[in-house]
Order: C-alpha cells, then structure tokens, then sequence
C-alpha cells in the first residue's frame, strides 16, 4: 500500500510560499489558504468547497491549484501572485452551517491582511462569495459589469472557444469548426456555455456530465448527441475538451483516446507532466489547461480594476488563442511540447519581474 503522506509531509515537499490550515470545529470541515508566489503580485485564487476522501487530499488539491495560479497568471502576464483556499468539508453543506464557515473562512482571510484575494470556484458560488464578503473585503469578482453578481464561467467558456480556434488552426491551417466534432467533457458554469458557442459556429458536439439529465436537457437545445461517462475516452472525435475535474489524462486513459487535440477548462488536466509527452507521441495537440481556462480570472481582474466595457474584455479573452499560437509555435520551433513551451513562457515572466526587484 502507498504511503499516504502527511499534512507536515506535504507541506515540507511544497515549493509554495505558506499555507495556513484551520479545523473548523462546528462544521467538522477543514480550511486550507495555500500560497504558492507573489513574485508578481498579491497572491488571488478561487475558494473550492468539496468533500474529500481524507483532509490531506484537500491540502494537497488547494497546493496544486495555487501553483496552478502562478503559472495562469503569469501566462496571462498579470500582476497577480498564485493562491488558492480549499472548504473540504464533510459533507453537503447549506443554511446557517454553510454561512457560518464561509464567515469564519472571511475572518481568516483576514488574517492575511490582503497578501491573499479569492473568489468563486467549483463547490461555491456567488451568493457564497457575498457571504464571504460580509466579513472580508479580499473577495474579487462579486460585482458585475452593473453592479450585479457576475459568474465567472462564460468568460471561461470564451478563452477556451478561442483555445480551440488556435489548436485547430495550428493543427488543419483554419479555425473552421464545420466538420469538427468536439467532445466536451462537463456540462457546467463553462462547458455548457462552451457547448452552445461550438454550435452556433457550426460545430458538432458531443456532451458527457455525471448527470445525465443535464447533458440530455443541453444536447436537446443545440442539437448535439450524449456520450455516456464509460466511454468518453474512446469516443472518436477532433477535440476532447475537458471541463469538469482535473486528472483526466493519465497512463490509463491517454492511450485509449481518439481524438487529435486537448483544448479544455479543467484544472490540473495532467496527472503528471509526463502525460504531456505521453499525449505528443500519440500525435495529439495539448493546450496547457492553466493557459486555456483564464478567460474567467482575466475578466475578473480587468473588472476588479475597473474595466466595465463588455467588447473590450471580450477582446482581451480572446487574446488567450493569440498567447496559445504563439506557444504552439515556440513548441514547434524549439522540439518540445506545448507545456514545455508554456512553462518556459511563465518563467521569463517570473525572472523579469525578478530581476527589476
């Protein structure tokens, strides 16, 4: 049997800069702020709320996703640091339980004394950040383009439309999505909008989401055909484009795939970086995930900054296909994968802000 490793363990092998890990003793859930880098800025990352198996799978998630951080807001080349805070709670929570923890969350937010700005992610929502916001001002993204909460997801969806523009474009020479079949993979805040704007542009989709009534009820609407759960990874198609839980590409299932290109909003798509090359010599494109899906925390930040014109951060969305043919590119050039590519693109950044210190 494996060595589970432990929360010291885990903490000692991180390459972070802190983490700060309460027990909250009402709910029986733990709270995990893991901070990775501020090299180029405040440190801003989603709040997840999920259930895991034990409490050191949340820490572990929450280390991985702020290191995740880093690296998209580097790519993106924005002046914010890689964080991320995890709820792992017990079990589903609601009522004066739910608010309570995300007020004791907010407290300790402010513990931090703004080293540290959250916001939605998977498990929470944007009522769940006004409560938050009840007790701390480090929440970001609770106040739309009029003033009204405003969800992350569609913003998402369009950096990974424009990711699939660009892989395919690279891969077959045009952005066309007529003839092209795109396997999406969650039907949720960004696969559903995704879905929907695949066809609109004339492609053909495929929808697979552990609730069969929610694939079935968006395949109804835009014409597209379900795929069940147990053979997503053997369904032909052009684009595989994972929008729910990372870790989908792995020794197990990267072999199995038909498809010729990963374009998807998941995080922590890999299991390991070597699934990248595992996936290159299958001849399959991969678009680094952390690059792909920061349509939602690029809109967001422009908007915490105070940019309210709707073209204007569409445009700056859909510059994430421009950083992608340009990764493409370098990759092509220099012989190595794309996430090779990328991760050399996030370290230049990181060293020239470095080195203007």
């Amino acid at each position: 049997m494996a060595h589970e490793q432990s929360f010291l363990e885990l903490i000692e092998a991180w390459d972070g800069s802190g983490v700060v890990v309460k027990h909250d003793e009402l709910t029986g859930s733990w709270i995990f702020i893991a901070l990775h880098d501020d090299t180029l800025g405040p440190m801003v990352g989603g709040c997840r709320m999920k259930t895991y198996a034990c409490p050191e799978d949340g820490l572990r998630d929450a280390m991985r996703l702020a290191r995740g951080m880093t690296h998209k807001w580097a790519a993106l080349d924005l002046p914010c640091g890689g964080g991320k805070s995890v709820l792992a709670i017990p079990g589903p929570l609601s009522g004066a339980d739910r608010r309570g923890l995300l007020h004791r969350f907010g407290e300790l937010l402010n513990t931090l004394d703004g080293a540290y700005g959250t916001g939605e992610d998977l498990g929470t929502t944007p009522e769940d950040m006004r409560v938050v916001a009840d007790v701390s001002k480090h929440v970001v993204g609770i106040h739309g383009i009029e003033g009204a909460p405003s969800d992350p997801g569609p913003f998402t969806a369009r950096g990974v439309f424009a990711g699939i523009r660009s892989a395919l474009r690279h891969r077959h020479g045009t952005d066309s999505l007529s003839d092209r079949t795109v396997l999406v993979q969650g039907v949720g805040d960004v696969g559903g909008p995704l879905a929907r704007m695949i066809s609109k542009a004339g492609g053909t989709v495929l929808l697979c989401d552990l609730d069969q009534n929610l694939a079935f009820a968006v395949s109804v609407e835009i014409g597209g055909s379900v795929v069940t759960q147990d053979n997503v990874y053997q369904t032909e198609c052009d684009v595989y484009a994972p929008c729910a839980v990372g870790a989908t590409l792995n020794p197990g299932t990267i072999p199995s795939l038909r498809c010729d290109m990963v374009v998807g909003s998941a995080n922590n798509q890999l299991e390991s970086n070597a699934d990248a090359d595992a996936l290159a010599e299958r001849g399959i494109l991969y678009a680094p995930d952390y690059v792909v899906n920061g349509g939602g925390a690029l809109a967001f930040t422009l908007i915490h900054q105070g940019q309210r014109n709707v073209a204007e951060l569409d445009r700056r969305v859909r510059g994430i296909g421009d950083m992608l043919d340009e990764i493409f590119a370098e990759a092509v050039a220099a012989g190595e994968s794309p996430l090779n590519s990328a991760a050399r693109r996030v370290e230049r950044v990181l060293q020239n802000a470095k080195n203007k210190d």
